[in-house]
């Protein structure tokens, strides 16, 4: 990593809560907030990939509308349990 854990968390917090989607914006934006400081390096940079795919790719993967990608299957799944009852009802 180039840049400091400290700094890398910001950024992906920055990213979390500012995306194409407001329903994005809120799943990911409570996920950052929740569990990136418990993340291990290796989960920062999955992460990181994960922000760089398409809203509405992911916005599918959460609400379980479409396949996950078997490399963000366990991150898409952590993301999924705090977003009830914004991609599906509770």
């Amino acid at each position: 990593m180039s840049e400091t854990r400290e700094t890398m968390i910001k950024r992906l917090r920055m990213r979390s809560m500012r995306r194409g989607i407001k329903e994005m914006d809120l799943i990911l934006q409570a996920f950052a907030d929740a569990k990136l400081e418990g993340f291990s390096d290796d989960a920062l940079v999955l992460y990181d990939r994960l922000l760089s795919e398409n809203d509405h790719d992911i916005y599918g993967w959460v609400g379980g509308q479409i396949p996950t990608p078997p490399e963000y299957l366990d991150l898409v799944t952590q993301i999924s349990l705090g977003a009830e009852g914004v991609t599906r009802p509770a």
